[in-house]
């Protein structure tokens, strides 16, 4: 038996069980080895019953007083009670309809008891517990994800089977120069000791080496694609022209705006594409950075593909960039799905023509009737919006392209670095001068008629503003739903301005012209769910009221917060919610005391469960069986330092100390390419 034996074959496994763990994920012997425990049961802390506390989960050890009896309380379902004793106290045992274990406990018999403590202080009692005989079970036990038909003490003796007959199998991936650096234990010793571990210390030891080994695996793989399937180029922007772009701009531009267009500038200058992540907080000024990355395409005689995940936000990057080469003989067209057949005709001619230079646009972009004359510089506006094979197909439409992908979502850097491997970083972490930060506040809903006072004012004054709402129709009251809550406002406390509404459910064609509307200062007041969250540029928007501001998690919150203060009036966010509950406070008073998206970004981390944060699995990332990018930070520097250590001495890792983490990165690389990564 080796590692690749199907896991039918295993000892205990069978045609039926295997199925059972296919559903799991468990497809061969190695597969099992790799199936990591979820959290342990220390049957090892025995309490005595006077000790175990009421409410508290425990191991105790005691002496079965006499058999359980059943009583049938009704059809299907049997109870079966019986009294323990450690010599001291009793306690009762209370099964439900488990015959099996309730057979096994034996009068005058020692065993011990793993469950919730209830009862009272008279008479304590444990109902459903574990019992195994002190012998065999005093030790850590491992819990493991489950499917229906397979318990954890099944899982346990298989896993406990696959150990005995493979283990010694199992490569050792890491070089012993990289164990003592960071002081890890061996590939065996880790796998024993996370599914069996003799105390924690032992479990927290193999956790960190599995885990830094995966984190290692995955970086090494995607650092990879910087320099394979980057094929030549005949794209390269010889003619380096962004200073005069620059110097054609109404403001100077920061010093990290500066910086990316200069990195921009020099990997297109190169015979292989640019693949750069352009990331920025809210207002940080991204859409300068990539009007010049377009403005140096086009005038190295390259046409330039600019995707973003909406309607609303294409419109807004084409008016945008529109401003930017206003004076200029860059031309610039706009392509979406809702656009008219003989609209969308004569785009599709002149780009194939070479007469458009820009073509701005949603998926409308990838459709096989946009051909291009000569395609170098592919943008992307929050890729992780967009599945990877989408930015795929807009790449291939060109011989090798430049890629730029912007993102308004802050990540530290060494997660960005994971997350996007394959992508040079670029990070504008300064606003532009005379940015005023947002004030914000967060009250109680018994205060909202001085909130709409506080609103009235910024109106009469000619601003314009953002009530947001979570919802879009009626469905979970008691929270006002976006189309009856803005019939509300309008008839009754703005009964004397003019209130729009907007949200996701619309036509794409009615959100373009409530937007229009609200640009063109026709709407005073837009009530709207989270579709303006990304990219809705209204300079004169002073002030914005979120309601249930709970409902949100603190990226969003941030993200919504952006689309105001970008005027030169001061500006106002007002958070509404009523929840008292200690996270959702936590996540308030973070955003009433910063605007600084990265420390947001960071606190997010921290607050949030695996995976929520950023939903890794839009990437085409792997799912890590036991990793935590957004948890596990530390492991993750370390691990980036030691891969970029370990590429600068070994790039090919051809070294033999490197084979068999070669061929662990070589197996997830293929994986990760044949998810679209690549």
């Amino acid at each position: 038996m080796d590692l690749q034996t199907d896991i039918q074959y295993l000892k205990g496994v069978g045609e039926k069980r295997a199925v059972l763990l296919r559903k799991l994920g468990i497809c061969t012997v190695d597969d099992l080895l790799h199936f990591y425990p979820r959290t342990y049961e220390d049957w090892t802390n025995i309490r005595t019953i006077e000790e175990a506390a009421i409410g508290e989960t425990c191991c105790v050890r005691a002496v079965v007083d006499r058999k359980p009896i059943g009583v049938r309380i009704r059809k299907g379902m049997t109870v079966f009670k019986t009294d323990v004793t450690d010599g001291k106290s009793l306690m009762q045992i209370t099964i439900f309809n488990n015959r099996f274990l309730a057979e096994k406990l034996e009068t005058g018999e020692e065993y011990l008891f793993f469950g919730r403590v209830s009862g009272n202080l008279w008479k304590k009692e444990m109902v459903s517990p574990m019992a195994e005989k002190p012998q065999s079970a005093e030790r850590i036990h491992p819990v493991y994800r489950l499917t229906e038909g397979l318990s954890g003490r099944t899982v346990e003796r298989l896993v406990s089977a696959a150990l005995e007959h493979c283990a010694a199998q199992c490569a050792e991936t890491l070089p012993q120069s990289i164990r003592d650096t960071y002081c890890l234990c061996g590939i065996r010793d880790a796998l024993y000791n996370i599914h069996f571990p003799p105390d924690a210390d032992y479990a927290d030891h193999a956790r960190r080496r599995l885990i830094f080994e995966e984190l290692l695996t995955l970086t090494l793989s995607m650092r990879s694609m910087r320099t394979r399937n980057r094929a030549r180029t005949e794209c390269a922007a010889l003619n380096d022209c962004t200073a005069a772009f620059l110097n054609t701009l109404p403001f100077v531009p920061t010093g990290a705006q500066s910086r990316a267009v200069q990195a921009i500038a020099a990997d297109m200058a190169r015979n292989v594409p640019m693949n750069r992540l352009l990331q920025g907080d809210v207002g940080s000024g991204k859409t300068a950075v990539a009007a010049a990355a377009v403005y140096l395409a086009v005038h190295n005689g390259m046409q330039c593909a600019f995707m973003a995940p909406t309607e609303i936000l294409a419109m807004q990057h084409f008016k945008t960039l529109s401003a930017f080469f206003e004076d200029s003989d860059i031309r610039i067209a706009l392509l979406t799905g809702s656009a008219k057949a003989s609209e969308k005709r004569k785009i599709y001619a002149a780009l194939q023509s070479g007469e458009i230079h820009v073509l701005v646009g949603t998926h409308a972009l990838i459709t096989p009737e946009v051909v291009f004359h000569r395609l170098g510089l592919v943008i992307t506006d929050e890729q992780h919006r967009f599945g990877v094979e989408q930015r795929a197909a807009l790449g291939e439409k060109g011989d090798n392209p430049h890629l730029l992908v912007m993102s308004a979502t802050p990540i530290p850097r060494t997660l960005a670095l994971m997350i996007y491997g394959d992508l040079d970083v670029s990070v504008l972490d300064e606003l532009p001068p005379g940015r005023k930060p947002v004030k914000t506040y967060a009250v109680t809903g018994e205060k909202r008629e001085r909130v709409w006072n506080y609103v009235k004012k910024y109106l009469d004054k000619g601003m314009q503003g953002y009530i947001v709402c979570p919802l879009v129709e009626e469905g979970e009251l008691p929270l006002a739903a976006a189309e009856e809550y803005a019939a509300q406002l309008r008839e009754g406390p703005f009964h004397r301005y003019a209130v729009g509404l907007m949200h996701g459910r619309m036509k794409p064609r009615d959100k373009e012209e409530v937007m229009r509307n609200f640009a063109d200062r026709n709407i005073q007041l837009l009530v709207s769910t989270t579709v303006i969250e990304v990219g809705v540029d209204v300079p004169n928007a002073a002030i914005m009221v979120i309601e249930n501001a709970e409902r949100f998690g603190l990226s969003q919150l941030h993200q919504l917060r952006g689309r105001i203060g970008r005027g030169q009036a001061e500006s106002s966010c007002i958070l509404i919610s009523d929840a008292q509950n200690d996270e959702a406070l936590r996540r308030l008073r973070i955003m009433t005391q910063t605007n600084d998206g990265f420390r947001i970004a960071d606190e997010d981390l921290k607050m949030r469960g695996p995976g929520d944060f950023f939903g890794a699995r839009q990437h085409g990332l792997p799912q890590m069986k036991i990793a935590d990018m957004l948890e596990q930070t530390e492991l993750v520097h370390e691990a980036g330092e030691a891969a970029e250590k370990l590429l600068r001495e070994d790039p090919n890792l051809s070294a033999p100390e490197h084979r068999a983490l070669c061929a662990a990165v070589e197996k997830l690389f293929a994986k990760i390419g044949s998810s679209g990564m690549n």
